[in-house]
């Protein structure tokens, strides 16, 4: 039985590590990947070396879209993996229940009242607050003394998008003009911003994220067999449910103030990462946190690559991309 439970920790230590040596070589990649391509033994002997072009390129441009790529993946693969967990269905992600729409909203208030122009905070902090409000209004609206109504809350999240996105295009249509293109950046997301204090404040808040995540592995593990049997198990169902509500929010509203809306990555990378790690979130939160970044490292690689010289919306990759996957995802499983 100790021989098991060992290689079994064994295997699971080695997909971790096989993910953060690939996370690492697709790094390598996107740092060497633009309109100046960059060869790795170039990488290291230009990285240190001040006044070159290829510096110029690496420190303002390359390495904190590479950094802001790792933590938008990681947060967005993250939050959709707890999202499924507390509500027990795969199609739950940022982007269904409406949080990113939420978020969205919350983003654009904010450059339409010129609010943004007082602090470089305002944007994450209305971010964050708008996928709060939103995920809790969902929550509340598709809850029942017996357990969440399922169809109740997809359809809910479905509304909470459309009107949204419609109060999106109400005030770009009475906003001036030097708004629009602001508010254009964040409906089909970019990972160009280059501001140190962005690009680290979202590394740090996707790692936090992660961390204060692990804290409830044991909660989570609970709340797969429904509220009712984790209440029973001695867990405190609505306080975790809440905390991690607020981790969600944290994490999905700071992805759209920084990178603007990027659909598919919360619905993919959690089915991906059980495919990868199994049901035990002790691992599949650090599998999905590594998954979603090495996946928006490849999708970001795509965008600037696939109509060089011009660039794709990132939204745009993930989305097209995202989605073949997930249906090749659905007849994966019905093959087995």
């Amino acid at each position: 039985m100790e021989l098991q439970a060992v290689k079994a920790l064994s295997i699971k230590t080695g997909k971790i590590a096989l993910l953060i040596a690939l996370l690492f070589f697709a790094s390598l990649l996107s740092l060497g990947t633009g309109e100046i391509n960059i060869s790795f033994n170039e990488l290291l002997h230009f990285i240190n070396n001040e006044g070159s072009v290829y510096y110029e390129v690496l420190h303002n441009i390359r390495i904190p879209r590479t950094l802001l790529a790792i933590a938008t993946g990681g947060a967005l693969g993250l939050s959709g993996t707890i999202l499924q967990g507390v509500y027990r269905n795969p199609l739950v992600e940022p982007y269904t229940l409406g949080i990113s729409g939420g978020a969205s909203l919350g983003i654009t208030i904010v450059i339409v009242t010129g609010i943004n122009a007082t602090g470089i905070v305002s944007l994450p902090l209305a971010g964050f607050s708008g996928a709060l409000v939103t995920i809790f209004l969902v929550y509340f609206l598709s809850y029942r003394r017996e357990g969440i109504n399922i169809t109740k809350m997809l359809l809910t999240g479905v509304m909470i998008s459309f009107i949204s996105a419609s109060a999106v295009m109400f005030l770009m249509s009475i906003t001036a003009v030097e708004n629009i293109h602001g508010i254009v950046f964040w409906t089909m997301g970019s990972l160009n911003e280059s501001d140190p204090f962005m690009v680290y404040g979202m590394l740090t808040i996707s790692i936090l994220g992660l961390l204060l995540s692990y804290l409830f592995v044991s909660p989570l593990n609970a709340l797969r067999l429904g509220e009712s049997a984790a209440r029973s198990l001695g867990v405190n169902t609505k306080l975790t449910i809440c905390i991690l509500f607020l981790i969600t929010s944290l994490l999905t509203g700071s992805a759209i103030a920084v990178s603007g809306v990027i659909g598919f990555v919360g619905l993919v990378i959690p089915h991906i990462s059980r495919l990868i790690a199994g049901t035990n979130y002790r691992t599949l939160l650090i599998i999905s946190f590594l998954s979603g970044s090495v996946f928006m490292l490849l999708c970001d690689m795509l965008a600037r690559t696939l109509v060089f010289p011009n660039e794709l919306p990132i939204g745009v990759i993930t989305g097209i991309f995202g989605g073949i996957t997930f249906i090749a995802l659905i007849w994966i499983k019905k093959s087995t």
